[in-house]
């Protein structure tokens, strides 16, 4: 009896020892592998916990263990990406491409890893598959960078003249009868009876007639009597058939004093006209402005003397060369274009105005390095680009852009020739590296070395 309860003794403080230990250990963090899990987190939201394994509720991903180590879920020792380069541990400023020892320290230099670097994540691949990362390329453009902008035929306001009487009186008859009439330079317009130009007339007979009798004193009056009439508005021709003839006149011919097409008309028989009616308005259209509209980040391109060239919808194939005159100081504020005026010769009159034409620019541009213009992040303090380390680290790289045109941006400095970079999801690997990093910039940059620079780059 007294043997059957020590038996019972041991085995009850057994189960009371297994089940303290099992209390004790049921909230405490699991080990796998000798492996410390601090929690399980969703991939896709990051924000969202748990203290155990399961399925996240809002988007039903499968959770995932974060190590203490700050490894992955496929066990092993955490993958830091590539060695960027080797420092020493207590003088950080010293550095190396290759390891080694800091000659004034001694000390044995340490590893840099890509995922390092402040700001830098480190993503799997089935998370970047979920958020939808893609890859492009830094490359290197040379030649020329085509910029296209819509334009619109307009009369050029230098070579439209206005036609008008230089005295009163009554129209008798009209050449030019239609608008959209092409005239010549010196072709009758109509014909003017005026008696204020028939007084004229008479006086300069009168004045000829008093140099024949009075050749000493009459010079000067006929020459008075003469300006008189041609600011009338008569040609020499006129005034020396006046005095041929010797008769006045009550009519004068008005001529075209330009070649071009009759824009308005209003000259009528029998109206009667002051000085300040406008009787017509020729247009000459052998040389026309052609007005482009260009976008904003298209504008540091165009400058004053570019060529280029006008396509017309009409006339397929064919390109009428045209060069930048004036560029307007002032952006529209409803289509936030700016507008550039061009002159282009039109001597077939191939050009129309108010026809619509698309201007192509042909701007050489040198060498240059380019990006796809999703892959530029802008943060609002400034501008960054996701570049790949390989083994899923991302470094946020700040970057000074150019020129934008064609769907992609001109790279500055920040990045050089062959760099993968990310040119989708980077939106959500700034977000992972504001939660990564919050007390340091997603942006910020290493501080400067005394050595040699990084080893060449590697892709993955």
């Amino acid at each position: 009896m007294k043997r059957a309860l020590i038996v019972a003794v041991v085995a009850a403080a057994f189960a009371g020892g297994w089940y303290l230990g099992k209390r004790g250990t049921a909230g405490a963090p699991a080990e796998t592998g000798g492996r410390k899990i601090l929690y399980w987190h969703d991939p896709m939201h990051p924000q969202y916990r748990s203290d155990k394994p399961g399925i996240a509720p809002d988007c039903g991903m499968k959770l995932e263990p974060v190590y203490a180590d700050g490894g992955g879920s496929e066990g092993g020792a955490p993958k830091k990406g590539r060695i960027l380069y080797y420092r020493d541990p207590e003088d950080p400023n010293y550095r190396d491409n290759n390891p080694g020892i800091n000659p004034e320290t001694g000390k044995d230099l340490e590893p840099v890893y890509a995922s390092d670097q402040p700001g830098s994540v480190q993503i799997s691949a089935d998370k970047q598959q979920w958020i939808g990362v893609r890859y492009g390329h830094v490359e290197v453009e040379s030649g020329h960078q085509v910029v296209r902008a819509a334009g619109k035929v307009t009369q050029d306001e230098r070579l439209i003249t206005r036609v008008h009487a230089r005295t009163e009186g009554w129209i008798e008859k009209v050449f030019a009868d239609f608008t959209g009439r092409a005239v010549k330079k010196g072709e009758p317009l109509l014909t003017l009876y005026s008696p204020e130009l028939a007084m004229a007339t008479q006086e300069y007979l009168l004045a000829l007639k008093a140099r024949r009798l009075m050749p000493a004193n009459g010079d000067g009056v006929v020459q008075a009597a003469r300006e008189h009439l041609e600011h009338w508005g008569l040609t020499r021709e006129q005034i020396e058939e006046i005095e041929r003839t010797g008769k006045s006149s009550h009519h004068v011919t008005m001529y075209a004093p330009a070649s071009g097409l009759i824009a308005t008309r209003n000259a009528f028989p029998n109206l009667r006209i002051t000085p300040e009616t406008e009787l017509y308005t020729i247009v000459d259209l052998s040389r026309v402005w052609i007005v482009a509209d260009v976008y904003e980040s298209d504008a540091p391109l165009i400058t004053v003397g570019r060529q280029a060239e006008i396509a017309l919808s009409y006339l397929p194939g064919r390109k009428i060369r045209a060069q930048v005159d004036y560029i307007l100081p002032q952006v529209d504020p409803a289509t936030r274009t700016l507008k550039v005026r061009l002159t282009a010769p039109n001597p077939d009159l191939a050009l129309k105005p108010d026809m619509y034409v698309e201007a192509e620019f042909h701007v050489p541009t040198g060498r240059r390095l380019v990006v796809p213009a999703e892959a530029v992040l802008h943060t609002g303090e400034r501008e960054i680009v996701f570049v790949s380390q390989g083994d899923g680290v991302f470094e946020p790289r700040p970057v000074q852009t150019g020129l934008r045109a064609g769907g992609k941006i001109e790279i500055r400095s920040g990045l050089r020739e062959g760099d993968r970079i990310v040119t989708s999801g980077n939106f959500l690997l700034n977000s992972e590296s504001q939660l990564k990093w919050p007390a340091q910039p997603a942006a910020a940059q290493p501080p400067p070395g005394k050595t040699p620079a990084p080893a060449e780059h590697k892709h993955d």
